[in-house]
């Protein structure tokens, strides 16, 4: 998933109605950056090789704060002192801070994630990316076991723009793409998935790109749903599509591979007892429950994910 690091940022998700979201897609991106701080450079460093607790980290979406939280709960659970540090940013950010330390574990997605640290590989099917990614992950770096869990990314339209281009795929849109907006995070306009990827495998040139770092959250939606894009990349594990009754275009050439939530750790601080924890996450986790946990934290009950994390920790047994 692209940061759904999905390959792109994995996802924020949106409640069916917006109300709170200020009207003006650039003007809250401006405010947003004009107020946000990094979360590494806040508090002291207490990965595992610093002071014998873990870190664990998210990308800056939703769900990957959501499932961070279940990693940290189950390593508390087991004994382990576990803190978080939530929210670091796309995959370009939190993969270096497991590297240099600042975070010891981060959930990721297995096809985005392999993409990123060899852009040559050629693995599409779920067994031939999990087999591929030890070998191509930075020295010092590891994934534990893959979960059923999936999220992917995907080009999203209205019903009403494709009944009017009469869209079901990716091959559809290329038709149509020189007359359209895409919106997707920044990144998309790089990563080998994104723009390359659907201009190299589709011939899918959009019109204009409008960057929204919100991961395919509140602001892509509601930029979808008012015509200001007619495009957009939001992970499939969004409550929006079905709310909105969104079109997910199919991708018969899998521009987006398989994308397993996948524990990505620092091999030197994860121990085997944390290993065995985060392993029964990944046992546990399904599709249905990332979009459960979605529902639970971006819908109309606004949960935050810590609760979500807390509540699906004591249904699997993991907690009392």
């Amino acid at each position: 998933m692209m940061n759904h690091s999905r390959n792109l940022s994995r996802t924020a998700v949106v409640r069916r109605s917006f109300l709170g979201v200020a009207a003006g897609v650039s003007v809250l991106l401006a405010v947003s950056a004009c107020g946000s701080s990094s979360p590494l450079s806040s508090g002291s460093n207490t990965s595992g090789s610093a002071g014998g607790s873990l870190v664990v980290g998210s990308a800056n979406f939703p769900e990957s704060a959501t499932v961070a939280e279940i990693y940290a709960g189950a390593l508390n659970a087991a004994g382990i002192k576990t803190t978080t540090k939530l929210n670091i940013g796309a995959r370009e950010v939190y993969v270096k801070a497991v590297e240099d330390g600042s975070i010891d574990v981060v959930p990721d997605y297995s096809g985005n994630l392999l993409g990123y640290v060899d852009p040559k590989s050629t693995a599409v099917d779920p067994a031939a990316i999990l087999a591929a990614l030890p070998a191509a992950l930075p020295s010092g770096l590891g994934v534990l076991d893959a979960a059923t869990a999936e999220d992917k990314d995907a080009m999203v339209v209205t019903a009403a723009t494709a009944a009017k281009y009469n869209l079901k795929s990716i091959e559809d849109l290329a038709k149509v793409c020189d007359k359209l907006t895409l919106a997707a995070p920044p990144e998309f306009a790089t990563r080998p998935e994104g723009l390359p990827g659907l201009k190299g495998k589709y011939g899918c040139v959009p019109a204009k790109f409008t960057p929204i770092n919100d991961g395919g959250g509140p602001l892509t939606v509601k930029a979808l749903l008012s015509n200001e894009v007619q495009v957009a990349d939001i992970f499939t594990t969004t409550p929006a599509i079905k709310d909105n009754n969104l079109v997910v275009l199919t991708d018969p050439k899998n521009n987006w591979l398989a994308q397993q939530v996948v524990p990505l750790v620092k091999t030197s601080t994860v121990n085997a007892a944390a290993t065995t924890a985060l392993n029964n996450v990944s046992k546990l986790l399904t599709t249905a429950d990332l979009i459960a946990l979605n529902e639970e934290v971006s819908g109309s009950a606004k949960m935050d994910p810590a609760a979500a994390a807390a509540g699906w920790l004591k249904e699997k047994g993991i907690t009392k």
